[in-house]
């Protein structure tokens, strides 16, 4: 039985879909014609035209006889307004009016293809696809355009939702109420001829968000909104570990006094998500939470219940301490050991960094049941559709092919919504009650004691120098908990010594200077991921392998006696493999560069600073450097050594992310970013405390507040190059370079995140 309707892949190759799909991701939403309201930019009720009043170009939008385009969407959409950028990247290319524009963000229907929103890949990865689909479209309206006035292709021109000529104009509404039926094999798709860049009129520009209004007036429906008839509601009851804790006996008398309490079961999970759950079934929401908090249970807990963060960051120096454990990464010459062997100075230093939540606005939350026609529906925001079917598909028992991921707007992902385990125990309830609606809700302690978060880390960093200061050789040995190694195994690669790694662990220690040998070695902490469910978290590796790197840099450039911007620059060379090998990293280090003398400039370095008050620099990019963002921070921090509270009065960026598709998107995304890590730098983390994250709300867990941001200035740099990714890299040189700040400004060096007031005071004091 077919799941969904069928529109639109008439003339496609398998093998040209799949090529296709691999550059895109999944968002949220339904059938257009049956949940309209799900659709943040579609007016309530609104209905797609009949199969036979609309023109489907490519599988990616369509055309009705009103000239509407609907542009499917396959991104999650968690207010970085991700359709009004892949949508105007695909208008632009096909020469629509913007005002003839609107969104769907689709469901997990295979004919998506692989269905990912992360590592910041959405607008790069999507910008090849969308401009071909664009031209496709283009060219079959011109062709039929012509073909009616009877003149050649050439003699017509596509502008504003119309072909015209010398013959007059056409619009697209009109073309397609002839009935246009051209499609294009893959081989012709590659040969369409795209608009120069310079020609396009709505990327770069200012254009109306196509989900705002809805945002704004209410009507956008996130996950935590569903809802179906005869739903009933499930609070979960956690065990004291993430893994194996197992019930040995619950006892509800007394929550049978509640009224709309039905039942509490003890889940089965085949998929291992969450062992040892219990779920609380009401009738109503409040009912759940009341009744579960009278359910008595008695577990056989884990054996990581007395495990500390210290346990960690201690067994991760013990395996860190033997090199035979862990990926080498290809960074060229990898043969450090000569270099520290005739080196005329040498530094090494440790760099540590805390557990960090995702802490997002809208708890985890999950509405699973199996419809009429027998398919399982899941109703909730999803970051990564293609990693959760398969895991559902396990703890249900059932074909994959069986159950769709209606995937809502997010309140919030910063890729904790990348692992999809929150949506298991709501579908093992439905299950236990022969596929009823069972919505899930987390409470916020709930939600945080469950969250996948980054893993604490430490990082060791050695550097060798000739005897002219000069550096000849530099290791970087990390440890942390690697999320692909437990979510995504088939994702990692393996290192020139043959040991398998996790790329979205390291990315970012492969940096871009020249710094002769250089070797990077990846090593896994069991513990950690024995512990928790290691995640994946806003800027992913660059946010804590920048960390060390350009703190390292800093304190390398000291040791060297040289002005730490002069000292990166002269280690940015754009030769051999720092000179970038794909479209989107071509120029490289020298790229790099730029970025770094721009920020400069905008903080004017080197000016006198008063007392106690530092400036400090760092430069790292993000997300892989197959696609990199060059990003350079520079920020001014004032501290007060009574207290050691550290106050940063000015943070400002310098980006290069080529074509900036969206100004605007692309602004509040790296001001998020940065103050994302200005966050993480000196006012959130937690630690494991007995197994279990020590903070469970935000009266403790304590990120950035509005009276604690700086002033911000955002500053990108023209380019024409491809564009890569905005979402996290302005995270990654924040931290450090507050520490360099603090170093100018105190002469203290910090080398743990969060630098915490505390750890500041007792530094002053020991010098």
């Amino acid at each position: 039985m077919s799941r969904l309707p069928k529109r639109g892949s008439a003339g496609m190759t398998r093998r040209g879909f799949l090529i296709a799909m691999t550059a895109v991701g999944v968002s949220f939403g339904f059938p257009r014609h049956l949940m309209a309201a799900m659709d943040p930019a579609s007016p309530d009720g609104k209905v797609l035209p009949s199969e036979g009043d609309i023109y489907e170009p490519s599988l990616w939008y369509s055309i009705d006889t009103a000239g509407k385009i609907k542009v499917n969407i396959m991104r999650s959409e968690m207010g970085q307004h991700v359709g009004t950028a892949i949508a105007r990247i695909l208008a632009d290319e096909l020469e629509a009016s913007w005002d003839d524009i609107e969104i769907i963000h689709v469901d997990s229907d295979p004919r998506w293809g692989y269905m990912v929103t992360g590592g910041s890949w959405s607008i790069s990865q999507s910008w090849p696809v969308y401009r071909q689909a664009g031209a496709a479209g283009r060219t079959a309206l011109i062709e039929a355009a012509a073909k009616k006035w009877g003149i050649a292709p050439a003699d017509c021109k596509a502008s504003n939702g119309k072909i015209v000529s010398s013959k007059g104009e056409l619009s697209f509404g009109e073309l397609v109420k002839m009935g246009l039926t051209r499609q294009f094999t893959e081989e012709e798709l590659k040969q369409l001829p795209l608009k120069p860049n310079a020609d396009l009129k709505l990327v770069g520009q200012q254009v109306t968000s196509l989900d705002i209004a809805n945002k704004t007036n209410g009507k956008t429906v996130f996950g935590i909104d569903a809802k179906v008839d005869g739903m009933v509601y499930a609070n979960p009851i956690l065990p004291p570990t993430r893994y194996a804790s197992k019930v040995v006996k619950f006892d509800d008398s007394a929550a049978k006094a509640v009224k709309g309490y039905q039942q509490t079961i003890v889940l089965d999970d085949a998929s291992g998500s969450v062992p040892g759950w219990l779920m609380v079934i009401a009738s109503s929401f409040f009912a759940a939470q009341k009744a579960s908090k009278l359910v008595k249970v008695t577990w056989d807990a884990g054996e990581t219940a007395n495990v500390s963060e210290a346990d960690i960051i201690a067994h991760g120096k013990t395996l860190l301490n033997d090199a035979s454990k862990g990926g080498i990464l290809d960074t060229g010459n990898v043969e450090t050991e000569p270099a520290f062997a005739s080196a005329k100075s040498t530094i090494a230093e440790e760099y540590i960094t805390s557990t960090v939540l995702h802490a997002q606005m809208e708890p985890l939350n999950a509405l699973v049941f199996k419809n009429p026609d027998g398919v399982w529906e899941v109703h909730s925001g999803c970051q990564w559709q293609s990693l959760t079917l398969p895991v559902l598909a396990t703890a249900l028992g059932e074909d994959e092919a069986n159950i769709v991921i209606r995937s809502y707007m997010l309140g919030g992902g910063f890729g904790r919504r990348l692992n999809g385990d929150y949506t298991i125990p709501a579908a093992l309830t439905s299950k236990a009650l022969g596929g009823k609606p069972v919505k899930m809700v987390m409470m916020r302690p709930q939600d945080m004691q469950f969250d996948s978060a980054r893993s604490a880390s430490v990082q060791q960093l050695k550097m060798a120098f000739d005897d002219k200061k000069a550096v000849t050789a530099m290791e970087h040995h990390a440890t942390a908990g690697w999320p692909t190694q437990v979510l995504a195994p088939g994702f990692m690669p393996k290192g020139v010594n043959g040991q398998p790694f996790d790329p979205f662990s390291i990315a970012g220690a492969d940096h871009w200077y020249s710094v002769g040998a250089q070797k990077v070695r990846a090593v896994s902490n069991d513990l950690a991921i024995a512990t928790f469910r290691p995640g994946w978290l806003r800027s992913v590796g660059p946010g804590w392998t920048g960390w060390a790197v350009e703190s390292f840099m800093d304190e390398a450039a000291h040791h060297a006696g040289k002005d730490p911007l002069q000292f990166r620059l002269d280690m940015l060379i754009a030769e051999g493999r720092n000179a970038g090998t794909t479209p989107v990293a071509a120029g490289g280090a020298a790229r790099q560069a730029a970025v770094l003398k721009k920020v400069a400039e905008m903080i004017e370095w080197g000016k006198p600073q008063a007392e106690n008050t530092g400036l400090g620099i760092a430069s790292t990019f993000g997300q892989e450097r197959d696609m990199p963002t060059w990003v350079a921070c520079a920020v001014q921090v004032q501290v007060d050594k009574d207290s050691g509270s550290i106050e940063v009065q000015k943070l400002y960026i310098a980006i290069d992310a080529g074509i900036i598709v969206d100004p605007n998107g692309a602004e509040a995304q790296c001001q998020g970013a940065a103050l994302w890590g200005l966050s993480m730098a000196i006012h959130e983390g937690t630690e494991i405390v007995n197994g279990q994250y020590k903070d469970s709300n935000f009266s403790t867990y304590t990120p950035v507040r509005i009276y604690q941001t700086p002033e911000i200035k955002i500053e990108f740099i023209p380019s024409t190059q491809p564009p890569s990714g905005l979402g996290e890299p302005a995270v990654t040189p924040v931290a450090p370079a507050i520490a360099n700040a603090i170093y100018n400004a105190v002469g203290v060096r910090m080398r743990k995140l969060p630098m915490k007031p505390n750890d500041l005071k007792n530094k002053l004091t020991s010098i």
